[in-house]
């Protein structure tokens, strides 16, 4: 029962018409500027795993789980310190922002809502003032719930399902609903075929081994994991939903 209905929505997520909508840069712009703050989200997610599974505080004390410290780690090592396509290393929130850069989508929302965090502003607040997209803003704040005060189990099936597995189709999808970003936009390309690839050979399989161990722990957990990631995937198709219909707004 349980995975028929993760199917179920990861397959309504992955086939979303909104990609198919995405046939202009001016379409593209307007979906990168919500899009980025589901790339800004991801990465709180994972940073919170690796704050349960591994020591990030002083002093230092060995992790209960080496393995599961190892899965994390190794995900966080590629998604915060990735070779850049040209040369150096980057996250992969930065390279996002370049490929904003390049087809002129603004990053002024998102850059703002990163500089309040930074001046101690809590997260959910900074989404109020900095003129976030009303879908985006819903769904960070729908991620925020999960990541500061789900248990680790629930933050894990809601990495996975919502993310890391259906990352690659959704990514799939968008680069060949037709030819607009493989020929206008190079560092997007690059990103969504970097995280195709990653996703489906290492960071899709690590979540899911790490999904299992966290599960096993107990009677109950599989069944909250379960909630929590189709809640997660609900909240993704619903952020489709509203930007599709601000795509269909504002069509020039």
């Amino acid at each position: 029962m349980y995975q028929s209905l993760l199917a179920q929505r990861a397959e309504r997520l992955c086939a979303h018409p909104l990609f198919k909508e995405i046939t202009s840069i001016h379409t593209l712009k307007k979906f990168m500027e919500s899009h980025v703050y589901a790339v800004w989200d991801f990465m709180t997610l994972l940073k919170r795993l690796q704050q349960d599974l591994t020591c990030t505080r002083l002093p230092w004390l060995p992790p209960t789980d080496p393995a599961a410290a190892r899965l994390i780690n190794e995900i966080v090592l590629e998604e915060e310190s990735d070779q850049h396509p040209q040369e150096g290393q980057c996250s992969h929130f930065q390279l996002y922002l370049e490929a904003m850069d390049e087809v002129g989508a603004s990053t002024a929302s998102i850059e703002h809502f990163i500089a309040l965090q930074r001046q101690g502003l809590a997260a959910n607040t900074a989404l109020l003032r900095a003129q976030v997209p009303r879908g985006a803003a819903r769904f960070v704040s729908d991620t925020l719930q999960i990541a500061l005060n789900a248990p680790t189990h629930c933050v894990a099936a809601v990495f996975l399902h919502s993310r890391e597995r259906v990352i690659p189709s959704m990514f799939e999808q968008l680069l060949h609903a037709g030819t607009l970003i493989r020929e206008h936009a190079p560092t997007l390309c690059a990103y969504l075929n970097r995280h195709i690839e990653l996703d489906a050979q290492d960071h899709g399989p690590a979540a899911q081994r790490l999904l299992e161990r966290l599960t096993d722990a107990h009677p109950t957990y599989p069944q909250q994991a379960h909630d929590a990631a189709l809640a997660a995937m609900q909240s993704r198709i619903t952020l489709w939903d509203e930007v599709r219909a601000s795509l269909l707004e504002v069509q020039p």
